[in-house]
């Protein structure tokens, strides 16, 4: 996520500069054809390429409304999270007379949140961090689930036999949280927690189980595919018949110029197509960087930060004094 005030015009540039490139070659080739072979007839009537226009701004405001709404979810479900697990501190230490039993559970916790943060990071075929903008503009900030294993991460906060389960397991979370929910019960048998501590403990397991379903619903539903493939291919064929549309438009403008403009005018199409096409290809390629807020782009949810102040946080809550370092933003982006 971006915390600085904003993307500066020349980051945004080189970030779409490949298209750029593309789209200069899409305005240079029609006024090759109108000036240079003289096929001055071989246009697009505008009528068509307004038409054509208009429907294009539809589906891009479409998908780029659908994939903020995405983004908006990850950050309401991982707001929940946050919320959740600052009760649950606070409960492990209050329910509970055992100093130790209570980091225990607060440190299963903390392995779930690792467990789930981990999860969320895996690579989809369906993601965008692998295209060649985007794997470029990785070198300008840090995504630390590709620093550090998971395994390390979670020998910090489980003991040696429930790890083992836990690496053996098809759901990493999803088997934690089982865990913590049989001790849990073991805490009940052994009189250490009395019914209602236990019905509010087991409910809170139901709220991170219902979250980490949700989150998994979000990280492995892409947006539609039918809705991005239509999408790309109105915004591209726009741009490709923009030019051809107005060159002729541009070519009448020799009429009410003089020397030394007269006669070049036609050129002059290059930059402007360049400019409106940039504009529809920059909005979809805004609204394609936002549609998996959880794959380690610029523009994700910062689970890693917010994990690492949970961590802060909830050992806080123990007393303890050998805290973990804040995550630090790398040119305004912190993940």
């Amino acid at each position: 996520m971006h915390i600085g005030k904003s993307y500066r015009l020349g980051e945004f540039l080189v970030w779409t500069r490949r298209n750029i490139y593309i789209l200069f070659f899409l305005g240079l080739f029609p006024v090759v054809i109108h000036e240079v072979w003289g096929l001055k007839w071989l246009n697009v009537p505008w009528p068509v390429v307004g038409l054509l226009g208009t429907a294009t701004a539809f589906t891009v405001g479409f998908k780029n409304a659908q994939t903020y709404s995405r983004a908006t979810e990850g950050a309401r479900l991982w707001t929940d999270i946050l919320s959740l697990s600052r009760f649950w501190g606070t409960i492990s230490i209050d329910f509970l007379n055992n100093p130790g039993q209570s980091k225990e559970l607060i440190y299963r916790h903390l392995a779930w949140l690792t467990a789930l943060r981990y999860y969320l990071r895996e690579d989809r075929v369906w993601e965008n961090n692998e295209k060649s903008h985007n794997k470029e503009y990785q070198q300008f900030f840090r995504i630390p689930e590709r620093l550090r294993g998971m395994e390390a991460e979670l020998k910090e906060f489980l003991p040696a036999d429930e790890l083992e389960l836990v690496q053996r397991s098809g759901n990493k979370a999803g088997k934690i949280l089982a865990l913590q929910s049989k001790i849990i019960k073991s805490l009940m048998e052994n009189a250490e927690l009395i019914a209602p501590q236990y019905a509010t403990m087991q409910q809170s397991m139901k709220d991170f189980f219902v979250l980490q379903g949700k989150c998994e619903q979000l990280k492995d539903s892409p947006y539609p595919r039918q809705h991005a493939v239509i999408n790309h291919i109105f915004v591209w064929t726009f741009c490709f018949m923009l030019p051809f549309g107005i060159v002729h438009d541009f070519d009448l403008l020799n009429e009410v110029v003089d020397a030394p403009l007269r006669g070049y005018m036609a050129w002059t199409t290059i930059p402007f197509s360049m400019l409106i096409s940039w504009m529809y290809i920059s909005l979809e390629q805004v609204g394609e960087s936002t549609e998996n807020p959880f794959e380690g782009s610029a523009n994700d949810v910062p689970i890693s930060q917010m994990c690492q102040q949970l961590n802060i946080e909830l050992r806080e809550m123990l007393g303890e004094d050998n805290l973990p370092e804040a995550l630090q933003p790398h040119h305004n982006i912190i993940l």
